[in-house]
């Protein structure tokens, strides 16, 4: 039988098995744990102080900003794939074909938008980090090197996404 917007005519009992196998649930859970790596390296070891300032700093070239911005892309990124995770369990049970039009443009243009977010991420952090001397950086090179590692590979999980929703 014929289907809206990439699912089939609403109804029908929930396969959890058939749903994961999915490739859109497998970019969607993918590009979470990509989003969750970046946010927690740059909580978990983002910030430094030296012993004679305990003030905190952000290890990318002291700039606040890449941080904050790692962090914010990080956290909402997860969240969306969260909601978007939502949308996807409960979009064959959606008979409303207006409704489901309009879960698939949030879903094209968020992925769009974050794929475009992910790449500025990735640039940002990786001048910032070509800038940082190398006496601001005791602990957290590794973790500052994985978050611009998996937000470079974010660019890719969120393009993917990306064209599943198109």
């Amino acid at each position: 039988g014929g289907g809206a917007y990439g699912a089939a005519k609403a109804g029908g009992t929930f396969d959890l098995v058939r749903f994961v196998q999915q490739p859109q649930v497998l970019a969607r859970i993918v590009s979470a744990v990509f989003a969750l790596i970046v946010f927690a390296c740059l909580v978990g070891d983002g910030y430094m102080s030296r012993a004679e300032d305990p003030q905190l700093f952000c290890i990318f070239n002291r700039n606040e900003d890449a941080c904050r911005y790692g962090i914010g892309i990080g956290v909402l990124a997860f969240l969306a794939c969260i909601f978007f995770f939502m949308v996807d369990v409960y979009f064959p049970q959606i008979s409303n074909t207006t409704d489901r039009k309009y879960l698939v443009l949030a879903d094209l243009g968020f992925s769009g938008l974050w794929t475009f977010l992910w790449f500025i991420a990735f640039c940002f952090l990786t001048n910032q980090w070509s800038w940082t001397q190398a006496e601001d950086v005791y602990i957290g090179a590794d973790s500052a090197r994985a978050a611009i590692t998996f937000s470079f590979f974010s660019i890719f999980s969120w393009g993917l996404l990306l064209t599943f929703a198109y």
